[in-house]
């Protein structure tokens, strides 16, 4: 650290961050100075001579990292492309992480597969979408408003049907079978499930139960859960078991858990920002809130897991 000349006032980073690297260690290989590049799971600083000094904006705000963060096994900090903001690129990374995970590694998501995709409107759900219609895969979507509705049937590339479900789910099982001629679809990606008919929040009552989500599926199909809570009672199982249906649990974290997957997780994440860069992926525009404010912003996340803060530092 003194052989870097730099002060001891640093700053600690969140999940996703992207900016421009100022200086290097003299340890440090992977990363040269002036490179643009996004990282996830900045979580410790070590002090050592294979620190990287990092500006995570435009603003004169720089924070040390080691470089076995940002490399993280080196697979954990990709180029980023000039023409996409470090705002926007840090908002999607997450999202478009959770959209290769759920589609590519537990659905395996193949050109002609039908695909429902729960709260497309979401930041996620839309990653979901965008993916999906470029390999080709028939693409069904529910809204929880009017506005949700009007903005998912304008989307481009177009999702086949938008299903309402401002008045519950009454209308789930039959659109969904007209569609796809009474089979069913492919593959599902909830953004939460309603485990009891009864429940008193208002917002619980707009996600589906988990007995709609089972009987859209198809023959054969794959569905993706966001819920980390989910209980299937043994008549569930049971029809799930006749429908030769999967069940996976989508947590993004679990790339990090192994060394074995680096390779393929350093894939996504090039492959996230280069259909970004090309307007394949095109997240919902995020607004930075200032540094002051990012503890307000971490207490609303954690108290609504489905929102999310990007922090300017």
């Amino acid at each position: 650290l003194s052989d870097m000349g730099i002060q001891r006032d640093l700053i600690p980073v969140g999940r996703e961050v992207a900016g421009v690297v100022l200086q290097v260690g003299p340890k440090v290989s992977f990363f040269q100075p002036e490179d643009e590049v996004v990282g996830r799971k900045y979580l410790e600083i070590f002090l050592t001579d294979s620190n990287v000094l990092f500006v995570c904006s435009s603003t004169n705000q720089t924070c040390i990292v080691s470089m076995t963060h940002v490399c993280f096994c080196s697979c954990s900090a990709v180029q980023k492309p000039e023409k996409l903001s470090s705002v926007c690129v840090a908002g999607a990374l997450r999202d478009g992480l959770c959209a290769y995970t759920a589609l590519h590694t537990h659905a395996r998501m193949a050109a002609g597969h039908t695909l429902l995709v729960m709260d497309g409107a979401s930041s996620f759900g839309l990653m979901c979408i965008q993916l999906a219609c470029y390999h080709g895969v028939k693409v069904l979507t529910t809204s929880h408003s009017p506005q949700t509705h009007t903005f998912l049937e304008k989307l481009r590339p177009s999702v086949a049907r938008v299903i309402s479900m401002a008045n519950g789910s009454l209308d789930l099982l039959p659109v969904v079978l007209e569609e796809t001629g009474g089979l069913g679809v492919d593959i599902v990606i909830d953004s939460g499930v309603r485990l009891q008919e009864e429940d008193e929040s208002e917002e619980i009552k707009l996600l589906p139960h988990k007995h709609d989500i089972i009987s859209v599926l198809g023959v054969g199909g794959h569905w993706v859960t966001c819920n980390q809570e989910l209980q299937l009672d043994p008549p569930d199982c049971r029809l799930l078991h006749l429908k030769s249906a999967c069940l996976s649990f989508l947590n993004p974290e679990v790339w990090t858990a192994s060394s074995a997957q680096q390779g393929r997780y350093l894939h996504i994440l090039k492959d996230i920002v280069e259909k970004m860069s090309a307007g394949i992926l095109r997240p919902q525009p995020e607004e930075a809130v200032p540094r002051y404010e990012a503890t307000v912003a971490m207490e609303t996340v954690q108290h609504q897991q489905k929102k999310k803060a990007v922090v300017q530092l």
